[in-house]
């Protein structure tokens, strides 16, 4: 089950490709892909031609071209909806800057040091939450700038960690 969100409304889709559903009702088309990227739909005696005019893996977005109209999708499944629920937003966490607790917890370890160099992906700090370790990771390179928490500290949701520059 895919939920797609379109031009920022609050207006979601949800897409199921194993029952060929969009909103809970059927949906059939003949689509052909006539150029890397660009394609032809029949659907209800209708013609379309859609063009993928940007994506981007990461973010899970789209930039679509359907009949010369554009529109700009966020695609999220039923993983990244559990990760928003537990406080774990992608978006957020990507956007560098300080290290901040994604939900209450308890530091197990902090694995850097002030003035420490860091490379994305570096593991930060490991919090324990909801019985599981959980790894923060650098979304950026930068350096550590301040240690706000040590080992054993019990920490709120959103409370910053790690100040990095």
């Amino acid at each position: 089950m895919y939920k797609v969100n379109v031009n920022g409304s609050a207006m979601k889709v949800e897409m199921d490709f194993s029952k060929k559903t969009v909103s809970g009702k059927p949906f059939e088309a003949d689509i052909i892909e006539f150029k890397k990227g660009k394609f032809h739909i029949i659907r209800n005696h209708r013609s379309f031609t859609a063009e993928v005019v940007e994506f981007n893996a990461a973010e899970k977005t789209f930039t679509i071209k359907v009949n010369n109209h554009e529109y700009h999708l966020i695609v999220k499944d039923k993983y990244d909806e559990l990760l928003h629920e537990m406080g774990f937003d992608a978006m957020q966490l990507k956007k560098g800057g300080d290290i901040k607790a994604p939900m209450p917890g308890l530091v197990l370890s902090v694995n850097v040091s002030t003035g420490q160099q860091i490379k994305t992906g570096d593991a930060i700090v490991i919090l324990e939450a909801m019985k599981m370790e959980n790894i923060l990771k650098a979304q950026a390179d930068g350096t550590v700038k301040k240690i706000l928490v040590t080992k054993g500290d019990k920490v709120e949701k959103n409370q910053v960690m790690v100040s990095l520059d």
